[in-house]
């Protein structure tokens, strides 16, 4: 006997044992259907004393559906990354989908093979992006195969997508430092040559100098010390600008809240007191934030995940319209703790 027809039989054997049809027992295990919860709560009964698992190959050979999400990502061991993917991988488990995750390098042939090969083929029923900015023909690749997508990271044209305003957030947190008033004010941030998809690095820094420039300060060159956006990058750049105290600044916004605990801890082993001498502020609201008493903008990644498998959840029920495929600015809140305060007399 086939695969299929064992599963046939299988199936007949939980509707005997309920004593519903094929019919309400297929309805009542795979959701697909109203049913009533005594009727439900019988079929999956005698499913569990037979010993019955749905098959997920027979339910998509009927439904056309795989109930499974494919997901594509740049990193998986960087927290902002780690922690969005988490969001959406709740989310799709408490929705009945599994999860398939691809991790793009920046190899264009790689890339390729995923989404003309993995992706277009009946593996996934929709599709989460994130920090990838999608092109127009992978875009229109997927939607011509009726295959939902949803961005985080920034706007992508024909699709829902969302994300932090990035230059917003960063004048944001650096007239938090002005208000405080500090003029004396330092950006630590991505390099501009070696740029993330959407530009955060370039958004960050532009939404920096727009506050100083509105605030009559100085956010030129001087200004601004590239480096990785990771503890260690905080710490190379914190010890080679704040040891010479002729120069050192009396606030420094850092573009992310891994390069700020790097600058304080190089700040501490210079012995420049937080915040007395020196404050520091982040974007991104880590798990770690609280423990260096760093005030940060909180952009909640976890957040994210699970409201983009909202978006594509709901458009997998009935499909989106044009109107609701545009960016979606996400909330962000700024929590002050004890790295901030006035500057030194």
């Amino acid at each position: 006997m086939s695969a299929e027809g064992s599963i046939v039989s299988a199936l007949s054997d939980v509707a005997r044992a309920a004593q519903v049809s094929k019919a309400t027992a297929s309805r009542a295990l795979s959701g697909n259907g109203y049913v009533s919860e005594e009727t439900r709560d019988r079929v999956v009964s005698a499913a569990a004393a037979l010993g019955y698992v749905v098959s997920s190959n027979a339910s998509s050979l009927v439904t056309g559906h795989t109930r499974n999400v494919g997901v594509v990502i740049p990193h998986i061991n960087r927290w902002y990354f780690g922690e969005v993917l988490e969001g959406i991988e709740s989310a799709l488990i408490a929705g009945g989908y599994d999860l398939t995750l691809y991790r793009l390098s920046a190899d264009s042939v790689e890339r390729r093979r995923v989404f003309e090969y993995f992706l277009v083929r009946k593996r996934v029923d929709a599709v989460i992006a994130v920090g990838i900015e999608l092109t127009h023909h992978e875009v229109h690749m997927l939607h011509s195969l009726d295959k939902p997508i949803v961005g985080i990271g920034g706007a992508i044209e024909g699709i829902a997508t969302l994300s932090i305003d990035d230059v917003a957030a960063a004048a944001l947190v650096t007239n938090h430092l002005i208000s405080l008033g500090h003029s004396r004010i330092m950006h630590f941030g991505g390099d501009q040559d070696e740029e993330m998809d959407f530009r955060v690095h370039s958004a960050r820094l532009a939404g920096f100098r727009a506050a100083m420039i509105a605030a009559g300060l100085d956010g030129g060159e001087a200004a601004f010390r590239a480096t990785a956006l990771s503890v260690q990058g905080g710490y190379a750049v914190g010890l080679s600008v704040l040891a010479d105290p002729r120069s050192r600044p009396t606030a420094v916004f850092a573009g992310s809240d891994e390069l700020a605990i790097g600058t304080i801890v190089a700040a501490r082993q210079l012995g420049i007191q937080v915040p007395a001498q020196l404050s520091v502020v982040g974007i991104d609201g880590h798990d770690l934030a609280d423990m260096f008493g760093l005030t940060t903008l909180a952009q909640h990644p976890k957040a994210q995940g699970t409201h983009a498998v909202g978006l594509v959840l709901n458009e997998l029920i009935g499909p989106s319209t044009v109107q609701d495929r545009v960016w979606r600015p996400y909330p962000v809140r700024l929590e002050v703790r004890s790295s901030t305060t006035a500057p030194p007399a």
